[in-house]
């Protein structure tokens, strides 16, 4: 080891000496190499942290269906008879309830009182859940919550005496090429130790509307779902959920969720059962470069505004489609999908200051966020018209689309509800820009460049506006029949 050390060292100040002689200007730093070769041995830690990791295992009641179904004969036919004997007899039993097990990982954050972390799916439908320790124990787990949009659940056991538990880390603070160790039960195996960097940060996997996963080349596999993924502190700073792997096994594309998401959602299930999220009552999508340059902005950032909800935080504070969130509580909103997050994160009744962004010039607002609840929405049914049609309103075309004013015979041909007003897109040119942003038949333009618009003219008006000042594109808010809306950035042509 010695000899190695020295001779690597010789290698580097041999290094040095040539770049001066170069005349370089590189700073090479002796230990540097031996730095970079990583931890010589991550055996203290692995001894120290296993016991607190768990396997889990459940079992749940499924209805089993027949495997082997049987063929459609016609009625009457002298082989139905047979069909039905002999694939009732291969079926027999197979239909009747099974029990079915899963296995996973966990881990301990509070050895007193028995609180233990895992996924979501890994105990999900589960009519029975065990938890079995490093030293062979079992214990039955009670379930305390769970968030399927994050895929946490809180699990408790009653131990004779404390548990060795782990704490969590801080996941701000790592970084691209740190070192991870994850253990867990890959396929059953038991305590399995891995090792490896962090390869990168906030990975959005569409997974769910708060995905901020670290993803690491640690190995990850089947049944390591709801173990720790731990910083060389011992500290926990994810909790192992997903893979990408087209055969099932590790391919190095791991991903965990980070410690400050899994704090927050562990301590809510913990005190209330559920998750309580701040709601702030909007309907966003991406600001693309294309919506950026239709808009005068010199780089795309924030959230656009798509749809206000009504009584909503957001409809209270004055927030208006069109408008682009470029601040939240003090930080920037660089990309659409951040803003989720940061509300969700956000106290109940937090008075937030937001910087929007109207038609060119920054707006400060203040907004009383409200709490996220699931609300289901009944679909009305819708009445059409049964007076006698005027003449047809008269018809423009722009961007590659067929205008015209909305009237009774329009609702009824694309049974456009009665609240929404604006100018109707009635053909769309095939290979036109339009048609790339998927504008259809019976979509209704409300805005041109966030100016209000009733008639086909005020659409052609606004576009002519547009290509004076040299814009490329027009940003159009459309509706659709229900009167859903979204932003639409259209070129212009030539």
């Amino acid at each position: 080891m010695a000899t190695h050390f020295f001779r690597r060292n010789l290698v580097t100040l041999k290094s040095m000496a040539a770049a001066a002689m170069l005349g370089g200007l590189v700073a090479l730093q002796p230990f540097q190499v031996a730095h970079a070769q990583g931890p010589v041995s991550v055996a203290d830690l692995a001894e120290k942290l296993g016991d607190a990791v768990v396997n889990i295992s459940t079992s749940q009641t499924v209805q089993a269906e027949r495997s082997v179904p049987m063929p459609q004969v016609p009625d009457g036919s002298p082989f139905q008879e047979f069909f039905e004997e002999f694939f009732n007899k291969q079926n027999k039993g197979e239909d009747r309830p099974r029990r079915v097990q899963s296995l996973g990982s966990g881990f301990v954050i509070d050895g007193t009182a028995g609180i233990i972390i895992t996924n979501n799916h890994v105990i999900e439908g589960a009519d029975e859940i065990t938890v079995n320790f490093n030293d062979g124990s079992q214990l039955e787990a009670e379930l305390i919550g769970t968030d399927e949009k994050t895929d946490i659940a809180v699990l408790k056991v009653t131990p004779e005496t404390p548990l060795v538990d782990v704490s969590f880390g801080d996941s701000e603070a790592i970084r691209v090429g740190d070192w991870v160790m994850a253990i867990g039960n890959p396929f059953g195996l038991g305590g399995t130790v891995t090792v490896g960097i962090v390869s990168a940060q906030n990975r959005d996997i569409h997974s769910g509307p708060y995905d901020n996963f670290i993803q690491t080349d640690a190995s990850i596999n089947r049944g390591n779902s709801g173990g720790p993924l731990f910083d060389m502190d011992g500290k926990v700073i994810g909790i192992n959920t997903a893979i990408i792997s087209p055969s099932g096994g590790s391919i190095g594309i791991g991903f965990a969720i980070p410690a400050k998401t899994a704090t927050r959602v562990i301590t809510q299930l913990r005190e209330f059962g559920e998750t309580r999220r701040g709601w702030l009552g909007v309907r966003i999508q991406e600001v693309t470069d294309e919506i950026a340059e239709s808009l005068g902005m010199d780089e795309a950032s924030g959230a656009l505004v798509a749809g206000v909800s009504e009584d909503g935080p957001a409809a209270a504070a004055e927030i208006e489609p069109g408008d682009i969130i470029l601040e939240f509580d003090g930080k920037p909103v660089e990309t659409m999908r951040e803003l989720p997050r940061m509300v969700a994160e956000t106290a109940i009744g937090k008075a937030v200051d937001v910087i929007v962004l109207r038609k060119g010039e920054k707006v400060p607002l203040q907004v009383t966020l409200g709490r996220l609840e699931e609300v289901a929405t009944d679909e009305s049914s819708e009445d059409e018209a049964t007076t006698d049609e005027p003449a047809a309103p008269a018809q423009k075309e722009v961007l590659g689309m067929i205008l015209s004013e909305i009237d009774d015979a329009i609702r009824k041909e694309f049974k456009i509800e009665d609240d929404v007003t604006g100018v109707v897109v009635k053909q769309v040119a095939p290979g036109s820009s339009a048609e790339e942003k998927r504008v259809q038949a019976g979509d209704v333009i409300k805005e041109v460049a966030q100016e209000a618009v009733s008639t086909p003219e005020d659409v052609i008006e606004q576009v002519e506006k547009l290509k004076e000042a040299g814009r490329r594109s027009a940003l159009l808010l459309l509706s659709n029949q229900t009167g859903e809306l979204r932003f639409v950035p259209v070129r212009i042509g030539e």
